[in-house]
């Protein structure tokens, strides 16, 4: 396991591209490449895994990330990130609360769908989305780009637009007032997750 003292920490107002990133047979090596492309905040995002192989990849995505200096966050599960050095947590809407999730000591993300929400958040930074409709996302009706400019301009803390964004639709988002971007399809399915990666960077302010 990876200890505590290795981690770069959160700080999500200095991060730009956000890769959310299931378990995979070759996940340590696909990091290194997407984080050489400019990913420079990863989160492992699990539904499937029991809990035990879940943990191990948790830890499989530490090592790299640790060593690559690039912070990790773990999808709804906080007792498993504490327990592999993970820098952060992200949840949704019905997920734990924001702050029961703080309670394990960690920074807390949180995904967001509405102006309500957003105005209501008080997660150390937020997720606007799905922008574009995205099957990570099933039964998310898309938000627009309406829910960007509104983030933009009334978001309290550091916010990553996400949901269906690629490097055909990357500048629309930017230009609506996203200045950082959480992607899952646009580099995990990529043939080049290092290209895809950097393409999405060099579009970002």
């Amino acid at each position: 396991m990876v200890t505590s003292s290795s981690s770069p920490g959160l700080s999500p107002a200095a991060r730009r591209l956000y890769l959310v990133t299931p378990a995979r047979p070759d996940l340590a090596d696909f990091l290194e490449a997407a984080i050489r492309g400019g990913v420079d905040l990863v989160q492992l995002r699990e539904k499937s895994l029991p809990d035990g192989a879940l943990l191990a990849a948790v830890a499989d995505a530490r090592e790299v990330t640790a060593r690559l200096g690039v912070p990790l966050v773990v999808n709804d599960r906080p007792d498993l990130a504490v327990l592999a050095a993970a820098d952060a947590v992200h949840v949704g809407q019905d997920d734990l609360p924001v702050e029961a999730a703080r309670r394990f000591g960690l920074p807390v993300g949180l995904s967001t769908h509405a102006p309500h929400e957003i105005d209501a958040a008080d997660a150390d930074y937020i997720g606007v989305g799905p922008v574009h409709a995205t099957p990570t996302k099933e039964g998310r009706p898309a938000v627009g780009l309406e829910l960007v400019r509104y983030a933009a301009a009334h978001a309290r803390q550091p916010w990553f637009a996400i949901g269906g964004i690629d490097r055909t639709n990357v500048e629309d988002v930017v230009a609506a007032g996203a200045t950082r971007i959480a992607v899952v399809r646009a580099i995990v399915e990529a043939s080049d997750p290092e290209a895809a990666a950097r393409e999405l960077r060099g579009a970002l302010p």
